[in-house]
């Protein structure tokens, strides 16, 4: 089910999803204060390539205070846009009964999109 929920979220907008989060992730990694933001975005488009069967859990050392003001500021800079989005999608696929596996997708990656500093993909 794991290979078959992926093939159709690739088909259906998964592979448009991960290209924009890796180009916005090189644009970002082209200045030297947005490496970190460049690598989260490539950590929400590795889970937008293959979302069924990968968990998001939070890392196992303490990342400490840095952590908490990246992720303010990743809220700032886009990431209350990017969670709304998936957000808006979930809720959109949620309404029918067909599109539920791949609403839950989608409210998973806005859980990451909203504190992507601190966590890792598993």
């Amino acid at each position: 089910m794991k290979i078959l929920g992926n093939l159709i979220w690739l088909i259906f907008g998964g592979f448009a999803i991960f290209i924009e989060y890796i180009i916005a992730g090189l644009l970002l990694c082209i200045t030297i204060i947005g490496i970190p933001f460049g690598l989260q975005s490539f950590k929400l488009g590795i889970l937008a390539l293959w979302p069924f069967g990968q968990k998001i859990e939070y890392m196992d050392y303490a990342p400490g205070c840095l952590s908490t003001i990246m992720n303010v500021l990743w809220l700032f800079i886009g990431g209350i846009w990017i969670t709304l989005t998936h957000f808006f999608f979930g809720i959109l696929l949620g309404i029918t009964i067909i599109g539920i596996p791949w609403a839950k997708q989608h409210f998973k990656m806005a859980s990451l999109a909203l504190t992507p500093f601190g966590r890792k993909v598993i």
